[in-house]
């Protein structure tokens, strides 16, 4: 091998190293520069007033005690953790906490993807990867738990692939990321349920007696990752918390994020399984079973669960790594070059660098830029005059029970839907849109309801309106109130304001 041969690989094995850090500064810088976009989901608030809970309390909720329907029910926080970062960052930076927790888990979750990829593939294919899955979770890209587990799932569906592909058990050393997940949020169970078609991935092509050995290692493994999920302040509860949103039946094609893919108009999820199926047939890809088991799983939880899609875009190059760079010669160019020390110091210069660079950045922006939560999320000026009013039980909708605890308001039902159960939020979504209107005088006579305070762009201030013993008392572009009719002889009632 020829010396400026040799230089090259070396110059580029340094190039590589480097090429993770340099994708997840991109993507950190991209957030952070949109990132109003990721405050448009009420549950934030709540996740942020659980968090602060449990600093103040030094303790983790076992029942319920922000609504007015279900207090005192047994409910666990399977995203503890996280739940406490976005608290202390909250405190730390208002609404800019919380931007710039998200935007550094979605900097990692590149960076360890491209990292990941760079074993088997080159360093453009790697970043398109990375670049595509970004822009294919884009929709899910929200300042909540999920985000933060993002990346301590793509490092342990990362650490099973090599395994996988090394034909050896996983290192127990990687145990604690398990333990890791389980605490940021209860999407740990796909970790533990991938333990298995891996498996079978890792003793496909070994003859009998090797294969027996090897899955009884797996096994193990798999047995010690499941007491690894156990290491949280729950306990064996986590397990039973994490599975309770699964049961909700009818309620899961309700709620947008655990809606099916609508494929009415085209979409980058559309636009993805089409060129993974264009990339296998003009590549002419062989996998083996256990892999095409994977994708085919990974593609049918994008399609059941929009909220799925981000482990269909983060995972599903994980599993094409290795057969695509098998078929690529010069993907293998810089992986077997070592490096000197001083490539080591001057790699490691430049992550300094980039790491500066990126925190500067980030406080030039903003000590010109104040973060701000979406306002159709936040309806302050109606919720200041139901607390004027002294209203005790508000009939919410869904959106609004996030802000109503974060303003220490009781609420009727908010985004966690595992307490309320199936029964409840469909019969709350039937009667608040419309599709059974008998059921809201029900529930308001039920839950000895005093004030609604429902979307202004739903049908049931309409149907309110119409509701004898009901009469309007605020609207505005984002929210609209209705109290009870008072009797003749009550207090003559507040003026309705308006925007």
């Amino acid at each position: 091998m020829s010396l400026s041969f040799t230089n090259n690989i070396a110059v580029q094995g340094r190039a590589r190293a480097l090429v993770p850090l340099c994708v997840g500064a991109g993507a950190y810088l991209f957030f952070l520069s949109v990132g109003n976009t990721l405050l448009q989901d009420s549950d934030s608030f709540w996740q942020i007033k659980i968090g602060q809970w449990i600093l103040d309390h030094h303790a983790v909720p076992y029942t319920d005690f922000y609504s007015f329907t279900r207090p005192g029910e047994p409910w666990i926080s399977t995203s503890w953790l996280s739940q406490v970062l976005f608290a202390v960052s909250y405190a730390q930076w208002d609404w800019a906490g919380p931007v710039i927790l998200t935007a550094l888990a979605m900097a990692a979750s590149a960076a360890i993807l491209v990292y990941l990829l760079d074993a088997h593939l080159e360093i453009p294919r790697s970043v398109l990867f990375a670049m595509l899955a970004v822009v294919l979770s884009l929709h899910h890209i929200l300042a909540r738990p999920h985000m933060l587990a993002l990346p301590v799932m793509i490092a342990w569906v990362g650490v099973l692939m090599n395994a996988a592909d090394r034909k050896v058990p996983p290192s127990w050393a990687w145990l604690p990321l398990m333990s890791l997940w389980a605490n940021l949020h209860g999407g740990f169970v796909l970790g533990l349920a991938l333990i298995g078609p891996m498996a079978i991935e890792a003793i496909w092509t070994l003859d009998s007696a090797k294969q027996i050995r090897l899955l009884a290692r797996w096994f193990l493994f798999g047995v010690a990752a499941l007491a690894a999920a156990c290491v949280t302040p729950y306990g064996w509860r986590t397990l039973l918390g994490a599975t309770n949103i699964l049961n909700l039946g009818e309620l899961l094609s309700v709620i947008s994020e655990w809606m099916p893919v609508n494929f009415a108009s085209f979409s980058a999820f559309e636009a993805a399984i089409l060129g993974l199926i264009a990339l296998g047939l003009f590549r002419g890809l062989t996998l083996s079973p256990p892999r095409i088991l994977l994708i085919l799983l990974f593609t049918w939880m994008g399609l059941t669960h929009v909220r799925s899609i981000e482990a269909f875009a983060f995972l599903v190059p994980l599993v094409l790594a290795k057969p695509l760079g098998e078929t690529s010669p010069l993907s293998q160019f810089g992986a077997e070059a070592t490096q000197s020390w001083a490539a080591r110091y001057v790699t490691i210069t430049g992550a300094l660098m980039i790491a500066a660079a990126a925190w500067t950045s980030t406080s030039i922006y903003m000590s010109h830029h104040r973060f701000a939560f979406t306002m159709d999320q936040t309806p302050v000026a109606a919720v200041d005059l139901l607390r004027e009013r002294k209203a005790q039980r508000i009939f919410n909708g869904y959106q609004f029970g996030g802000y109503l605890i974060s303003r220490d308001v009781p609420v009727f039902v908010d985004g966690r839907a595992e307490l309320y159960g199936e029964k409840f939020v469909m019969d709350f979504f039937k009667a608040a849109e419309g599709k059974r209107p008998e059921l809201l005088p029900r529930l308001l006579d039920e839950y000895k309801i005093d004030a609604t305070l429902l979307g202004a762009d739903t049908p049931g201030p309409q149907i309110l309106d119409y509701l004898k013993g009901w009469k309007r008392l605020y609207t505005d572009n984002i929210a609209v109130i209705h109290v009870r009719d008072d009797p003749p002889d009550a207090e003559t009632p507040m003026p309705a304001h308006s925007n």
